[in-house]
């Protein structure tokens, strides 16, 4: 792996890419102070990408996932078949242990299984990096749409709450609730966005504030115990976030301290919005408490970049996301249309011919 520098002048400079033979990607961890691009040549530091979150964003981990495999594919030194793939299915067991709750990861992953396939490791090697070629741009196209479609909910004038970041960092295209956002601006409405820092790895403050200032979007960056006082001064028209994933009842997974989002615009009566492609869409769990939560180190907690903040010693608790139950969600926004309670039906059918 080695790391080239570059200044974005623009997020129209592409966040995932493959680029002869190797893997590059913006590494989010160090973003705004540097913006700098990792060329990624092994799948191990792929799955290493994922974990320390150098990658993240549900639709962006499923990406870069499927290119993962890929790249561990063109790195298997055998022409038996067989033998390729029982070591392919290692590959892709690494990546299933990246990270628990994203489902796009394992989407990707169940597609690129499928995508195994030819006569020769040759012609399975390119078939691997035309899927995930695939992928990529099925998750581009499904955030445009979404965007476009969400952006109906949005009147002018509005001031939008988001969450965590769920824009172009997170998808590798146009994004979820900041595309959301981001289209509503293109369609001439004036508005304008508070951002929650997102303890503890404080994506609001960093990336999300970050995209919003690189599309000329006038943001607030407020700390996540605010969001309250701002709704009870009737300062939030909305709130916008994304998802990791949503289970068939309507269950929705997201950043740590969404849930409590959502009661308190439930509270205020403020609309609450998710915004997510159907690759999120988890149909296999009946119920959001079947939703795996993953538990970070607590290092992440007592730490802010590297400085402690806590006395040495303290227990600190770190589940990285919660789950927010459908009676306090307005709408599902996903690339095939606009979902409102009873959410069932209406995500199965959205489901339905999806691969």
């Amino acid at each position: 792996m080695f790391v080239l520098s570059i200044i974005l002048r623009t997020m129209t400079t592409k966040t995932i890419e493959w680029l002869d033979g190797k893997l590059r990607i913006l590494d989010q961890s160090r973003l705004p102070r540097e913006q700098i691009f990792a060329d990624l040549d092994n799948y191990h530091d792929v799955v290493l990408a994922i974990k320390e979150m150098k990658v993240r964003g549900a639709p962006a981990i499923g990406i870069v996932a499927a290119y993962g495999i890929a790249l561990g594919a063109a790195g298997i030194k055998t022409t038996n078949k067989d033998d390729f793939l029982a070591q392919l299915n290692q590959i892709m067991q690494a990546f299933a242990t990246s990270r628990p709750t994203a489902v796009n990861l394992f989407q990707a992953i169940s597609k690129m299984k499928k995508a195994a396939e030819g006569d020769s490791v040759t012609e399975v090697r390119k078939s691997l990096i035309n899927e995930a070629r695939r992928i990529h741009q099925e998750e581009i196209s499904a955030t445009e749409k979404l965007s476009r479609l969400g952006a109906r909910l949005i009147r002018d004038g509005f001031t939008v709450l988001t969450h965590c970041n769920a824009g172009s960092l997170a998808t590798a295209g146009y994004g979820t609730a900041l595309g959301v956002i981001k289209a509503a601006r293109e369609q001439g409405k004036k508005m304008s966005v508070f951002a929650t820092e997102t303890r503890p790895l404080l994506q609001g403050a960093r990336l999300t504030t970050w995209e919003l200032m690189q599309e000329g979007i006038p943001v607030t960056l407020i700390t996540d115990s605010m969001a309250g006082y701002f709704m009870k001064r009737g300062e939030i028209d909305c709130v916008i976030v994304g998802a990791d994933r949503i289970a068939a009842n309507g269950y929705t997974a997201n950043k740590i301290g969404t849930y409590a989002l959502a009661v308190l615009a439930n509270a205020h009566g403020i609309p609450f919005y998710v915004a997510a492609p159907t690759s999120t869409i988890d149909l296999s769990l009946t119920s959001g408490y079947q939703i795996p939560i993953e538990e970070r180190s607590p290092e992440e907690v007592t730490h802010i970049q590297g400085v402690a903040i806590a006395p040495v010693g303290v227990k600190a608790a770190n589940p990285a996301f919660d789950v927010t139950p459908p009676s306090h969600v307005t709408a599902i926004i996903t690339e095939k249309g606009i979902i409102r309670a009873p959410y069932t039906e209406g995500l199965k059918e959205v489901s339905s011919g999806s691969s």
